[in-house]
C-alpha cells in the first residue's frame, strides 16, 4: 500500500517524463502516434480532475450553506449558476447558435451573462493595474525616476495628444517622430531584455522539470518530502 502511495507515481511520473522528452526527438510514426495518444488520454485525466474539482468545491459551499457563513447567500448563485448552465447546455447541445442561424439559449446567457461579467472582471483588474503602477513609479530612486519617464513617454506616443505635443515642443530637435523612437525602444533594448527574462524562465522551467521527473520534487503528491 505504501509502494501505491509514494513510490507508484514517481516511477509513473519518470517514465512519462522520460517518454515525452525523448519523442520530441524521434522523427518517427511511433513517436507522433504516442504522443497523440498521450495528449487524448491528458483530456481524460482533466475531465475527471474537473469533475474533482467541482465536486470539491460543492462540498466547500454545501458546508458554507450549512453553517450560515459570512457569504453564504453567494454560495447560492454558485449552484445556481451551475444548474442553469448545465440545463441550457443539454437543452442546446453545446452550440450557441442552430443551424437555422437562430441564438440558443446557451449562445444567449454566454453573450447577454459571461460576457458582460469577464468584462466586469477585466474592469476590476484594470484598477489594480493602476494602484501597482502608481506604487511602482514612485520617484524614490534612480531606477525609478527613469522607469517613470520611459512610463510617460510611451504613454504620450499612443496617444494622439501626445505626439502632437512632441511634435508642437521639442520634436523639432529631434530628426525622428515620437512613435519611431517608441518603437525602436521597443524592438531593441527592450525585446533583447525579454528574451533575457524568457531565457531565464525556461531554464527554470527546465530545472523544475527535471526536479520532478527525478522525484526531488514532490510537493505534486500532496506532501512535503
Amino acid at each position: 500500500m505504501l509502494f501505491i502511495k509514494r513510490q507508484f507515481p514517481l516511477v509513473v511520473c519518470f517514465v512519462v517524463g522520460v517518454a515525452v522528452a525523448v519523442q520530441y526527438y524521434i522523427p518517427h510514426r511511433i513517436s507522433q502516434d504516442f504522443i497523440e495518444g498521450l495528449s487524448h488520454w491528458e483530456i481524460i485525466i482533466a475531465a475527471f480532475a474537473f469533475f474533482l474539482g467541482l465536486v470539491s468545491v460543492t462540498q466547500v459551499h454545501v458546508a458554507k450553506l450549512r453553517r450560515r457563513s459570512p457569504g453564504w447567500g453567494f454560495s447560492l448563485f454558485f449552484f445556481g449558476g451551475i444548474l442553469i448552465g448545465v440545463i441550457t447546455g443539454f437543452l442546446s447541445r453545446g452550440k450557441q447558435i442552430t443551424e437555422a442561424g437562430a441564438i440558443t439559449s446557451f449562445g444567449w446567457m454566454y453573450n447577454n451573462m459571461l460576457n458582460p461579467l469577464q468584462g466586469t472582471m477585466f474592469c476590476l483588474l484594470g484598477f489594480y493595474i493602476v494602484s501597482a503602477a502608481y506604487r511602482a513609479f514612485k520617484v524614490r530612486s534612480l531606477q525609478a525616476g527613469v522607469l517613470l519617464a520611459v512610463a510617460v513617454i510611451f504613454i504620450f506616443s499612443r496617444v494622439p495628444l501626445g505626439q502632437y505635443l512632441w511634435e508642437a515642443t521639442i520634436g523639432g530637435f529631434f530628426p525622428w517622430q515620437l512613435h519611431q523612437m517608441v518603437e525602436w525602444v521597443m524592438n531593441t533594448p527592450a525585446k533583447a531584455a525579454g528574451r533575457g527574462i524568457l531565457i531565464g524562465v525556461s531554464l527554470g522551467a527546465v530545472a523544475t522539470s527535471v526536479k520532478i521527473i527525478a522525484g526531488i520534487e514532490r510537493q505534486y503528491m500532496g506532501g512535503k518530502d
